[in-house]
């Protein structure tokens, strides 16, 4: 036994270090809602500031989010929050079509009435922020949405594999939530229907169409972004 964890020895676990974690996961959150916006010079001083910590935190919070390609860190320069390209985005949101499509014919087969209701509810919540010209409300809403239907196509492995990219959709979806929101929130009206009538082929179709021009209309986005810091 002594041999053996002697052997093991670079391999220890390491202690927590919950103030560095809850750094991290402001900043990502900060980052994700548009608070600190693409291209934001990040000043470790003015973070510690905000956050109420020292510094040191907020450095080490600083290289996990280089690592997980939240934030770009240049040398003589400091850190800057990442700026996603259309590749990372395409492929991101293509993988997250993949699995919602599979979440929506889930659903379709399962939802009860009160699931339906729900959905509903959710719908109109989004309504509501979209007719209040409510940014991060949009951006909640629908990430409700598609996380209720998630959770009703009873695919634990799928929920568990949508939840690793929901923050990341959720960053790539906030600049476009009101221009692409009033057609959205329609596909998303045909969507619910179709599984308030169990109707699994249509709900994957509509899934399918719905993400797809989410991600066409982001890379149209970008171009015209890129487009118009190069004139």
């Amino acid at each position: 036994m002594r041999e053996a964890l002697t052997a093991a020895a670079s391999r220890r676990v390491t202690r927590p270090a919950p103030l560095r974690q809850a750094v991290y996961e402001a900043l990502v959150e900060l980052i994700v809602n548009g608070s600190l916006s693409a291209g934001q010079h990040l000043v470790e001083a003015e973070l510690a500031e905000h956050l109420g910590v020292s510094r040191q935190p907020v450095r080490e919070a600083l290289q996990r989010l280089q690592t997980e390609g939240w934030v770009d860190l240049r040398p003589a320069q400091g850190a800057f929050v990442h700026t996603p390209t259309e590749e990372e985005a395409g492929q991101l949101l293509g993988v997250r079509a993949v699995l919602e499509t599979h979440s929506a014919r889930g659903a379709a087969l399962k939802a009860t009435p009160e699931d339906v209701a729900r959905l509903w509810e959710l719908q109109q919540a989004g309504i509501k922020a979209l007719a209040g010209d409510e940014p991060r409300g949009i951006v909640e809403a629908n990430a409700a949405l598609h996380g209720f239907i998630t959770e009703l196509s009873g695919n634990q492995v799928l929920s568990e594999l949508i939840g690793q990219v929901d923050r990341r959709v959720r960053w790539y979806y906030t600049p476009i939530a009101r221009p692409r929101g009033k057609e959205a929130w329609h596909e998303h009206a045909d969507l619910i229907q179709a599984i308030a009538d169990g109707d699994a082929d249509l709900a994957e179709r509509l899934m399918r169409s719905h993400t797809e021009r989410t991600t066409d209309f982001y890379r149209i986005q970008i171009a015209a972004a890129t487009e118009a810091a190069a004139g």
